[in-house]
């Protein structure tokens, strides 16, 4: 589920990512504003489409117990819509899960350096 998870996110296509909640299934990014439903995520994933392009999030690992699991991955992509300053972004980070009865994502609490991100993306 993670490794197609992962390829959702690369195929540019928002309701592919919002597929893997559950209907009422909430994400949260940094302990900011939580997206909550499989519309909201949809709307969240085109954000980060629409900052970059080229997009691509690789699974780095996955544990798992019961019904919840923390997903790693890397996030790569070059800053190129709307206002973007044209470079190059690379960032790790992880997403604890807590899962439905039949696998889809209740809620996910995601992680990353938002510090390095934008240090990044400011090619600083």
């Amino acid at each position: 589920m993670a490794e197609d998870y992962a390829r959702a996110w690369c195929s540019h296509d928002p309701r592919a990512v919002a597929s893997f909640f559950a209907e009422d299934g909430r994400i949260v990014v940094n302990k900011g504003e939580p997206s909550v439903g499989r519309s909201a995520i949809a709307e969240m994933a085109q954000s980060f489409y629409n900052d970059f392009p080229d997009l691509v999030v690789k699974m780095d690992h996955l544990r798992t117990s019961g019904t919840h699991a923390i997903f790693l991955w890397t996030l790569e992509g070059t800053n190129t819509g709307p206002g973007g300053k044209g470079n190059r972004v690379v960032v790790s980070g992880w997403e604890y899960w807590r899962l439905t009865e039949d696998g889809l994502i209740a809620e996910s609490a995601g992680h990353f350096d938002a510090d390095e991100y934008q240090r990044q993306i400011e090619g600083s």
